[in-house]
Order: structure tokens, then sequence, then C-alpha cells
């Protein structure tokens, strides 16, 4: 029997936070939580995808820059 524990469940992430999705190594922007799930978008824009909110880690604010960092390299650079 379980004698009554139970699993504590993670707070979700506030909207608009940065946070990393360790199942995939990607960082992303907070969407929306809805239906057990965590809505990202990569923090220059583009395709937003689903997390678990177990799964989902906060990040700093140097994290966070990186991947913006590196698109405007990229960008600057002409590579497509």
């Amino acid at each position: 029997m379980d004698q009554g524990i139970q699993e504590e469940q993670p707070e979700p992430p506030e909207v608009g936070s940065m946070v990393r999705d360790v199942g995939r190594g990607r960082i992303g922007r907070v969407m929306a939580c809805d239906g057990g799930r965590v809505w990202l978008r990569p923090p220059a824009g583009g395709r937003e995808w689903t997390a678990l909110p177990d799964d989902v880690r906060p990040v700093s604010l140097s994290e966070s820059l990186s991947p913006l960092v590196a698109e405007v390299n990229r960008r600057s650079s002409g590579t497509r």
C-alpha cells in the first residue's frame, strides 16, 4: 500500500520564463502550460514544441541569451 504518500507535482513554470527542456536539450520560452504539458518556443522564434513539466528546468540569464546570440551571429555571417 502507498500509505497515503503522494508524489509531489512540480510547479508549472511561469509563462514567459526561459527554461531548458532536458529531454531534448533545448532552451525555450514558456508559451503555455496546459493539459499536463509545457508549450515552449525557441528564444529567437520558430515552431513550438511540448515538454513534460518534469523535464523543464529554469535557466540562468546567460544560458537564455546563448541561443539568441548564436542566431544573431548566424544571421550576420550570412549562413542559412
